[in-house]
Order: structure tokens, then C-alpha cells, then sequence
């Protein structure tokens, strides 16, 4: 079995379905796993063994902190909260409003439930996009982050609005170097997936984000 990860797919027409009809790669990382997935596509008749590649979407949870960077935007806003009382979104591009760029966030575990899954399954072959079957806002994973963090405060919640008035939440300029390249939605089309026999249901997402959130301050109550 082997998996190809993508922190987005890499359509540039369609990105929710896994058929060569809807994928052109925006860089050189989408492009290797294009190649990838093109040569699977020419041996899965002759194959003898199972293969199953994963088109992973968003994923976010626990023990990504390795990844520095690129790690999930949720961890990302639960750090920039912390340390400075907010989170910064992109203001409007692409015909989206502020913070309404939307993506697919799928928690690690399901992404783990359904490799498992497959794992115990060897007639299960083929390509599968892997994510919640969601498209949501990055204002959503700022709300839910924050939301979170304010519970185990004991402060109650707030509406985007209100988080935007008081200050926790905050556009900044969408960078001119990605007007053009960059993927302001995304949604993972799971029919290939549940046609293969995978019927497990994905976390919504202020479950998952508020589950992350706990456990990263379970963490940090840890530490020296």
C-alpha cells in the first residue's frame, strides 16, 4: 500500500474528483504526485498486490508540530492566539470575502481510521480522495480556535462578528505574490471512497478543531 500526501489537491479545474480529466498541477510538489498517480493508473489492471493511494486534504491534529511551517492553519491560529490574543486571516481574493476562502480540514484521525481501514481490506484498490467531504471557512477554524481556547478559560463564546470588533480576529493585505496561485476552495468528492466499501463517517470540524485545541493545551499543562 502506499499513499501520496497533498496539503491540497492539485486541480486546477475541478479538485474534488480524482479523474485526469480535472487535474493540472499548480507547482512541483503537485506535479511529482501527478506523475505518481499517472503511473498507478497504467499498472492497477496488472497489479498482483493492493495499492491505495490517498489524496490527503487538509489535515490537521495532534504530533504535527515537526512540520513547523506547514503545519495545519488550526494549529497555526491556536499559537498565533496564544502568544499575541488574535488571528490573522487574508482579507477578500478570488471573489471570496474576508476569511471566506474555504477548505477541506479533515482531523489526522480519520485520516488514520481510513488508512486502517483499507489496511484490513487487500481487494480495495485504486485512488481516493481522503477528507471531510466539507468545504468550510478559515474564519470557521479561527472561530472554533479561539472559541476553544476561551472555553478553557471559562469565557463563552463569540460570534465572528463580535470576535472581529473586539479585535481577535484580523485581515491582513492577501499577498500580490499568490493572486493567480492560490486555491481558495477546495472539497474532497468522497464517492470513489464510499463506493470502495469505506463508510465511516469524518469529524465535523468544531469537534475537531475544539478536541486539537484541548489536547495542545493539555500539552502545554505538561510541560516544565
Amino acid at each position: 500500500m502506499w499513499r501520496a500526501e497533498r496539503r491540497d489537491p492539485v486541480a486546477a479545474l475541478d479538485p474534488s474528483r480524482e479523474e485526469r480529466a480535472c487535474e493540472a498541477p499548480l507547482n512541483v510538489y503537485g506535479y511529482s504526485k501527478f506523475l505518481f498517480d499517472q503511473y498507478v493508473r497504467r499498472v492497477l489492471a496488472y497489479r498482483t498486490s493492493q495499492v491505495a493511494g490517498f489524496r490527503y486534504f487538509n489535515v490537521y491534529g495532534p504530533r504535527e508540530s515537526h512540520k513547523g511551517r506547514m503545519a495545519s492553519v488550526a494549529f497555526h491560529f491556536f499559537n498565533q492566539y496564544r502568544a499575541d490574543g488574535r488571528v490573522q486571516l487574508f482579507e477578500g481574493s478570488g471573489g471570496y470575502a474576508a476569511g471566506e476562502q474555504r477548505r477541506d480540514f479533515v482531523a489526522v484521525s480519520d485520516v488514520v481510521a481510513a488508512n486502517l481501514d483499507f489496511l484490513g481490506q487487500s481487494d480495495r484498490s485504486g485512488i481516493f480522495n481522503l477528507g471531510s467531504g466539507r468545504a468550510e471557512s478559515f474564519n470557521d477554524v479561527a472561530r472554533h480556535v479561539i472559541n476553544a481556547s476561551r472555553a478553557a478559560a471559562g469565557e463563552a463564546p463569540l460570534g465572528l462578528p463580535e470576535l472581529v470588533r473586539a479585535g481577535a480576529i484580523e485581515y491582513i493585505e492577501f499577498p500580490p505574490q499568490l493572486v493567480g496561485k492560490y486555491q481558495s476552495y477546495t472539497q474532497a468528492d468522497l464517492t470513489a471512497l464510499r463506493e470502495a466499501g469505506y463508510r465511516a463517517s469524518t469529524t465535523e470540524l468544531a469537534q475537531g478543531v475544539t478536541d486539537y485545541v484541548e489536547w495542545l493545551m493539555a500539552g502545554d499543562a505538561a510541560s516544565p
